[in-house]
């Protein structure tokens, strides 16, 4: 085990957390990742990357796993690190109100090897004023620490999944500390691997960064939904005058299904239920209203697609249709909030003759989802939700 003093703890090996604890090691840091996932852990130590997806990040853990990068279930091979950086997942309830269980969890077992003058850092996606509130109290009752007995900062993840080697190296990443010495002290532990660094004035400003960049994703793309429901009603080319309304000061993002991931479709929530709990209700509407548009976009679709299969010469129930995507972005395995895979369950419910194909997925894991499998070819209709293209048998299509 790792026990130089100079060593970093990152506490959770995800989609996340390992590209940030291979980056590190990638730059000289000797790090500890702290992973349940037993069998995570194995691979890692193996020099096995369990993300194929990622890339650039094979190389980097087959270069550096069970090296430089040593991963481990057990928080206690972790107590001699002096810098502890925790990424793992918070969630959204039914009511789109944070579920914290992981992330308590995962903070009160920090704090059982916490010490005086250690540094924590939190880089997951917060409702603004988590780290300084609810993070801080979690440490100290864990750890029997008093507040001033350790530094805690908050630096927020900025990544895109399958390029996140590329934005941990590139993309601007901002830090904040709950005091100054907090911030100060983090700055100089994330500067030996993160070359584009911002040091803000406080946790809470980082927090806020990060899920104002979310709110501007979200509100942007149902506006770009909404055009593209207004070009189609007027008979406008919507990619064509989006092409050339794109300039310096004007970025019209890309229409779509809805928004899906662990990102853009929660974040919005954060500030939404503040709001609603101050009462605050007027302070919202755009952000509300956005989501409300978004996750409505497989409505519209399924209408669209309801419509084609009604010009083909067979009883609708018998046209078969094939969803092909239905992870939530195209090239990521994921399906957190996907709304092709929502669109795809909609038309079942529907009663209409469904099926899907996915390039990344076999045809068991399509099953797995509860949907039927069907290769492209065999359907009367394809939708390709990434294209936004509807293809009739024969190879006619239109957007």
């Amino acid at each position: 085990m790792i026990k130089s003093p100079d060593a970093i703890a990152i506490i959770g090996l995800g989609n996340a957390g390992l590209p940030l604890a291979a980056v590190a090691a990638d730059s000289g840091v000797k790090v500890i990742g702290v992973d349940l996932n037993e069998e995570r852990c194995v691979r890692i130590n193996q020099g096995i990357n369990p993300i194929p997806e990622e890339k650039g990040l094979e190389e980097l853990i087959m270069l550096h796993g069970g090296k430089s990068l040593l991963a481990t279930p057990r928080f206690e091979d972790a107590k001699n690190c002096s810098t502890f950086i925790v990424i793992v997942p918070l969630f959204v309830d039914e009511s789109y109100s944070p579920d914290f269980t992981v992330m308590e969890r995962a903070v009160r077992s920090l704090g059982r090897i916490l010490k005086k003058g250690d540094l924590v850092v939190l880089e997951t996606t917060f409702p603004p004023g988590t780290t300084d509130t609810k993070i801080r109290a979690w440490l100290c009752e864990s750890s029997g620490l008093e507040p001033s007995d350790f530094f805690l900062a908050y630096s927020p993840e900025r990544i895109m999944t399958g390029y996140s080697i590329s934005r941990l190296r590139e993309f601007p990443k901002v830090l904040g500390g709950t005091d100054e010495e907090s911030g100060f002290r983090a700055f100089q532990v994330y500067s030996k691997f993160i070359s584009n660094l911002h040091l803000v004035s406080s946790a809470k400003v980082a927090e806020m960064i990060k899920v104002m960049e979310g709110c501007y994703r979200d509100v942007n793309i149902a506006l770009a939904n909404e055009l593209y429901k207004i070009c189609e009603e007027m008979g406008v080319d919507f990619f064509e005058a989006r092409e050339n309304a794109n300039h310096q000061f004007c970025h019209i993002h890309l229409p779509s299904t809805g928004v899906g991931g662990h990102c853009i479709p929660v974040y919005p929530w954060f500030l939404i239920k503040e709001m609603e709990r101050r009462e605050e209700f007027s302070r919202c509407r755009l952000l509300r209203t956005s989501r409300e548009v978004n996750d409505e976009m497989i409505l519209y679709w399924a209408e669209k697609i309801i419509l084609e299969c009604m010009k083909l010469d067979k009883p609708l129930s018998m046209v078969k249709i094939c969803i092909k995507g239905i992870t939530f972005r195209e090239g990521v395995k994921e399906f957190y909030h996907s709304r092709n895979l929502a669109l795809a369950r909609l038309l079942s419910e529907k009663g209409l003759d469904v099926y899907a194909a996915d390039p990344l997925l076999s045809e068991d894991m399509v099953k797995s989802k509860g949907l039927r499998y069907i290769r492209p070819e065999e359907a009367d209709l394809i939708f390709d939700p990434f294209e936004l293209r509807l293809t009739v048998a024969g190879g006619d299509s239109t957007r």
